[in-house]
């Protein structure tokens, strides 16, 4: 399986109209994507693991499948920014925009300062792109490569602005305050104090079950289980 055609093929074959169902009323657009479980999505990686030239070319396709699959695929430290940027802008939902983009986009050395553009645009789909690479790079980094002093201001920036922002930015800017609480152990304090102020962030979850998670819930389970600070081995999933 080495070109693209192949690829897609074999994704339109994984695919099923309940699983673009079910996609659709997480706000996918279904015109653009074959209905693929993730878990038939990582079959495929192990076939192509490795090919970076594949993965950008699936990632170019449009088609949200191939490039979820992209961001399982994609080597981010091979990319220049401009690729990265083009993807972010590329997004053709939250699922790729706050997962797949930021994966990828935390293995550049450029992480932080991308990160930081992102989070500063007048574009909602990027800001919330910004915000959840930051907290992705937040999750497996050692604190002593974290800017402590600037991830601060960022909380404080949540604080003042999550409930007047776009849905989407103030979902990722919820999550940002829930990851800097969790793995970010000199900065638990603060992180639980803005989680406090607040509160219960709404945002419109579609025709789903799904629930924006309470931050300071989130926070206390981390801290009863004694797991602050511990970092993830893996981001992708």
């Amino acid at each position: 399986m080495n070109t693209v055609a192949e690829v897609m093929a074999e994704l339109k074959k994984l695919g099923s109209e309940q699983t673009r169902k079910t996609f659709a009323r997480h706000g996918a657009p279904v015109d653009q994507m074959f209905g693929v479980k993730v878990g038939d999505l990582k079959t495929i990686v192990k076939k192509i693991k490795g090919n970076q030239k594949l993965a950008l070319e699936l990632y170019a396709t449009g088609n949200s499948d191939a490039m979820y699959l992209a961001g399982l695929v994609a080597d981010g430290a091979a990319m220049s920014k401009k690729e990265l940027e083009a993807w972010a802008k590329q997004a053709s939902w939250h699922m790729i925009g706050e997962y797949s983009v930021p994966w990828v986009t935390s293995e550049n050395a450029a992480a932080t300062e991308l990160a930081m553009k992102w989070i500063k645009s007048k574009t909602p789909k990027i800001a919330a792109t910004g915000w959840a690479t930051y907290s992705t790079l937040i999750s497996f980094r050692p604190d002593e490569e974290l800017d402590l002093a600037e991830i601060q201001e960022l909380l404080e920036t949540v604080g003042s602005q999550v409930h007047a922002a776009p849905e989407r930015v103030a979902y990722s800017m919820n999550n940002f305050v829930i990851c800097v609480g969790s793995y970010v152990k000199p900065l638990l304090a603060k992180a639980k104090a803005i989680a406090k102020k607040i509160g219960v962030v709404k945002v419109d979850m579609g025709d789903t079950s799904c629930k924006v998670p309470l931050a300071s819930e989130c926070i206390a389970k981390i801290e009863s289980m004694n797991r602050v600070g511990q970092k993830r081995k893996a981001v992708r999933c």
